[in-house]
């Protein structure tokens, strides 16, 4: 790069975001921002340097002028092949209206002829194409059924004929191809079917430029309505999300307010029924005590309270008398079963010794008497 350029870059460098703006519209392709830039000062010079050498694709522009002319040269290519595969076309359906209109009406005998002529030629020149040797092909491989393209072409008709035809063929296939225009024409535009034919001729000629307009229409609202696919598909996405998240706060709060009245209702539950009870409670007492004094009167009620005192008491006494005892036992029973036997002798001696106190004192009565 000459010292000239570059200080006309560096220059530019100072102008802020003159030159990256410039820079981001030569590489639109790139993920750069204009903050990489403004951190990365020699990487903006490099980039505006490349801009000169580069089209927005990357390519260099040798290789872009290559790749326009490979282009050109396609499309010459393809616009040939267009030609001849258009006119094959037109004839193959001329020879099948030819064929139709035999089938419904009498066809004159020059259309029939013609028909004939041209269909015969087209199958010669078929099987010619096929018979003609590829440069994949070598000398030493034989053709097709041991066929020469020479044996073939002298299939073709009559020279005559095919004279006659080379002279009517352009104004019959441009009648043809004028029809199919018309046909498109009206499909297009129905209501155009009934105009004259300088009009529709007129028409025809600015019909390529309409069709080309709504091609590049019908892709521009292809593109408008993928955008707004993807975009309804983001806002899908988005609404799903935070419906998920509003579903979910929703249930953890459905969730706790659940188990807090449940808490509330429990509680609730509980005491209701623990006043209920305390009321059977009472309703018992007064039953037990109307069912008293219908029974007995409150003299008696007063000694069975006080009769019922004392039992309680003896039965206290008791209950404490058995667990002493128990305690006694149990701390006998370490011994073993030699102290099971002085026990059970010495039962049987305080069982003798009662029987002989109770005899002593039954017979000190009697000696009384």
């Amino acid at each position: 790069m000459s010292i000239v350029s570059d200080s006309t870059l560096l220059s530019s460098l100072g102008k802020g975001d003159s030159l990256h703006q410039k820079v981001l519209a030569t590489f639109p392709l790139c993920d750069v921002t204009e903050e990489d830039l403004t951190r990365n000062p020699q990487m903006c010079k490099l980039m505006a340097t490349l801009a000169q050498h580069v089209d927005k694709t990357g390519l260099t522009m040798f290789l872009k002028s290559e790749l326009d002319k490979a282009e050109q040269r396609l499309q010459n290519h393809r616009r040939q092949w267009l030609c001849s595969e258009s006119l094959y076309t037109g004839l193959q359906e001329m020879i099948q209206d030819c064929c139709v209109r035999e089938h419904h009406a009498t066809v004159p005998p020059d259309q029939k002829m013609f028909c004939e002529t041209v269909k015969s030629c087209l199958e010669v020149a078929q099987c010619v194409r096929q018979l003609d040797l590829s440069s994949t092909t070598t000398e030493d491989q034989s053709s097709i059924l041991g066929l020469r393209s020479e044996q073939v072409l002298e299939l073709m008709p009559a020279e005559k004929n095919v004279q006659r035809i080379k002279q009517s063929l352009p104004n019959e296939l441009e009648k043809h191809l004028k029809k199919k225009c018309f046909n498109l024409l009206s499909y297009y535009q129905p209501e155009w079917e009934n105009e004259s034919e300088g009009l529709k001729n007129s028409k025809l000629s600015h019909l390529s430029a309409l069709l080309e307009k709504e091609k590049k229409r019908t892709e521009s609202l292809n593109e408008t309505s993928k955008e707004k696919t993807l975009l309804l598909q983001r806002q899908i996405q988005l609404y799903t999300s935070e419906l998920t998240k509003c579903v979910q706060l929703l249930q953890s709060l459905v969730l706790d307010h659940r188990l807090k009245i449940q808490t509330d209702l429990d509680r609730k539950k509980l005491e209701y029924f623990e006043g209920k009870c305390e009321l059977v409670l009472q309703k018992i007492k007064a039953e037990m005590v109307d069912i008293q004094l219908d029974t007995y009167t409150p003299e008696a009620i007063s000694a069975h309270k006080k009769i019922r005192e004392n039992l309680d008491s003896e039965l206290k006494a008791c209950q404490l008398e058995k667990q002493s005892i128990e305690l006694k036992l149990s701390s006998f029973e370490i011994l073993g079963k030699d102290f099971e036997t002085l026990a059970e002798e010495y039962c049987r001696l305080r069982q003798e010794i009662e029987m002989k106190n109770w005899a002593l004192k039954e017979f000190t009565q009697y000696k009384n008497k």
